[in-house]
């Protein structure tokens, strides 16, 4: 379907692609990965024929539709309500307007065959194209992205740019194409966002090529991986999961390739050497030198991302309750309020996570514990010893564009604090050697975000408040940073969009609501079980009184017809009879997909187990311990863990459907 023949493309003396052939087939979900700047986006403008290829070809179908949504978009001047925006979709607004044109038409000229004829056509074509039923659908859609109801009806142009965002991508969802790009699509998106996105592009049937960090969307929407790094186009089969599995894979048998290599070049230049001077070996010497100019040395994979751990220094002690907020309310305008009565409390090692829909106040919440804005009423105290590093979602933005990174540490650090110990920070956060003497004005966004860590670390915390800290953030950095939150022994409040990010770090969560803050005292996991439990429960409740009050009609009834109760006890039995073959008929389905989840828990289980053993023998070493082997049964064990993981989130999602189903036959 996209075919990639020989391509190269030059960008201002960086080389995008490099004679790269790849070929992307119909109804492929194709993840596409790459350090920040590599060029993914501009493989996007190839594809929509905005830049040609410096050389090469790239053949796409005629008359396929592709759909785009960009990384940035600039709708200042839609005055349309955002619902029309979103409703009219691909080639509606066009045949909305003929078909306007052939009514005109059609009134001065009732007979005239052609213009019926089109007029027919251009109405099947309008309600193939769901066009109309496109308000209802744009309607769930932008209730599914987080607008409410009453601002269907403003203009495009007074939302945010995060909004606009969320608008052109049910725009562009709702139009169906049969190619959907989507450049980095959870940038503006909080978790119910992104897990209603994910939703929505299970179902999507056409070929999908999606650019993201996030990899809750790579893992469960990609069948297909491709890298595009140092001018390459390197396609893998499988999600993320297993694409990072492989490629550690190829890099491991290309540096034992390599290594045999060399074994054989040097080998021959020793043969050479050797009996370089000996007629009777000028024969065998000259098939030697001929040997060694053929031999081609191993090409490595390049490294894709920042490579270096992060490391948190050890926190400064302080007491049990690090924060309480007591009776938090807050209002900009002293009319409308974020958020009422808010109380909860922190407890040293706590790792929360906050979360919920933007707008609800999260960004606010953490302002306030920070004790960078005060309250409209109530208080959020501190528990002894507390030293807060807080992280404000802006802050990368505002570093001082011609001071070095160096600077921007030491202007933080104490005033005794030793320029060894400065350098020691930075390279804790992949500022080593010449990189530390940088100016914030050629930071990339990651490399700003980490230089903000290295700021706050420099002079140790016990409480870390982190609003998106994983922005601007390539896969590896967010990973590392993940690593270092989850060892960190200090406590950490955190609001974050990246969904693996939260389910990787936070053991209790903090959901926001319009109508409640609630604490889950468990991880991001425990959190959407019990949400699912909260939903069941709510169901049946609402059965229980509809029939409740069929009973009590039922009652009426017998009451005034005596002769009518004997015929509805009757179809009373038949129903639910008929409910009772339904659901042991679809009893089968229930326990396969039980089963599957079980065996997945049990794969993931068996397999931390035999990592910790694993890692317990590393830690406990002998000089018989095969190093070598250990870690690669670990690394195979990492892979079955991605894999079981993946598995189990398919079959979970699966789960859920199917009770919707089982539970309506009750």
């Amino acid at each position: 379907m996209i075919d990639f023949q020989n391509v190269t493309k030059l960008l201002g003396g960086k080389s995008i692609l490099d004679n790269a052939s790849f070929r992307i087939n119909q109804g492929e979900r194709v993840g596409m990965v790459g350090p920040n700047g590599a060029g993914k986006t501009t493989v996007f403008s190839m594809i929509l024929g905005e830049l040609p290829p410096d050389k090469g070809e790239i053949l796409i179908p005629e008359r396929l539709r592709i759909g785009i949504l960009r990384q940035q978009i600039d709708l200042s001047d839609k005055q349309e309500d955002v619902l029309s925006y979103v409703a009219a979709t691909g080639e509606l607004p066009l045949i909305q307007a003929r078909l306007a044109e052939v009514e005109r038409a059609l009134e001065t000229d009732p007979a005239n065959r052609q213009l019926l004829d089109e007029f027919g056509h251009l109405q099947t074509t309008y309600e193939h194209l769901g066009g109309y039923d496109s308000g209802h659908r744009a309607e769930a859609a932008l209730a599914g992205l987080g607008f409410d109801e009453d601002v269907f009806h403003k203009p495009l142009n007074s939302f945010s740019g995060g909004w606009q965002m969320r608008a052109s991508m049910a725009r562009v969802l709702l139009s169906e194409p049969d190619i959907l790009l989507l450049d980095e699509p959870s940038n503006y998106l909080d978790i119910p966002a992104v897990e209603w996105l994910q939703r929505r592009l299970r179902v999507y049937t056409g070929t999908l090529l999606l650019i993201s960090h996030d990899r809750f969307l790579l893992n469960s929407l990609t069948n297909v991986t491709l890298e595009i790094n140092g001018g390459k186009a390197t396609r893998y089969s499988g999600s993320y999961s297993k694409y990072v599995v492989e490629r550690e894979t190829r890099s491991a048998l290309a540096e034992a390739a390599r290594k045999n290599t060399e074994k054989r070049r040097d080998k021959l230049k020793e043969n050479i050497e050797r009996f370089r001077y000996k007629a009777s070996k000028a024969a065998q010497v000259q098939m030697w030198i001929k040997m060694l100019d053929k031999i081609e040395t191993e090409e490595l994979p390049e490294q894709l991302h920042f490579q270096g751990r992060i490391r948190i220094p050890e926190p400064p002690r302080c007491g049990a309750e690090v924060c309480a907020v007591e009776n938090v309310s807050h209002s900009y305008d002293g009319a409308r309020f974020v958020f009422r009565d808010v109380s909860f409390t922190v407890n040293n090692g706590d790792k929360l996570g906050i979360v919920g829909y933007n707008g609800m106040g999260k960004t606010t919440l953490l302002r306030i514990i920070a004790g960078t804005l005060a309250p409209t009423s109530g208080r959020a105290r501190l528990g002894h010893n507390v030293v807060i590093g807080y992280q404000a979602q802006e802050f990368a933005e505002l570093l001082p564009a011609e001071e070095a990174a160096y600077d921007v540490v030491k202007h933080a650090a104490p005033g005794d604090t030793p320029p060894s110990r400065i350098r020691e920070i930075l390279g804790a956060f992949g500022f080593s050697g010449d990189d530390a003497m940088k100016q914030c004005k050629v930071l990339s966004g990651g490399e700003k975000i980490r230089l903000c860590f290295a700021r706050i670390f420099v002079n140790p915390p016990n409480l870390l408040i982190l609003d998106e800290p994983t922005t601007h953030l390539d896969i590896a950095a967010r990973e590392a940073l993940q690593d270092a939150i989850m060892n960190y022994k200090g406590t950490v409040c955190f609001v974050s969009h990246d969904l693996e990010f939260i389910r990787g770090t936070a053991t209790t969560i903090l959901e926001m609501r319009h109508d409640r803050v609630k604490r889950f005292f468990g991880n991001f996991d425990y959190y959407k079980e019990k949400l699912a439990e909260e939903e069941a429960a709510n169901a049946p409740a609402s059965n229980n009184q509809q029939n409740k009050a069929s009973s009590s009609a039922s009652s009426n009834s017998s009451a005034n017809s005596g002769s009518a109760a004997q015929p509805q006890q009757t179809a009373g039995k038949d129903r639910r009879r008929e409910k009772a073959a339904k659901r042991n008929a679809l009893l089968p389905e229930k326990r396969r997909i039980e089963r599957g989840l079980a065996k997945c828990e049990k794969i993931i289980e068996d397999a931390e187990n035999e990592k910790a053993e694993i890692d317990k023998q590393l830690m406990e070493a002998t000089p018989q311990t095969d190093f070598a082997a250990l870690q690669k049964r670990r690394k195979a064990l990492d892979y079955d863990i991605a894999e079981a993981t993946v598995e189990w989130e398919r079959l979970a999602s699966e789960h859920e459907d199917f009770m919707k189903k089982y539970n309506d036959a009750d």
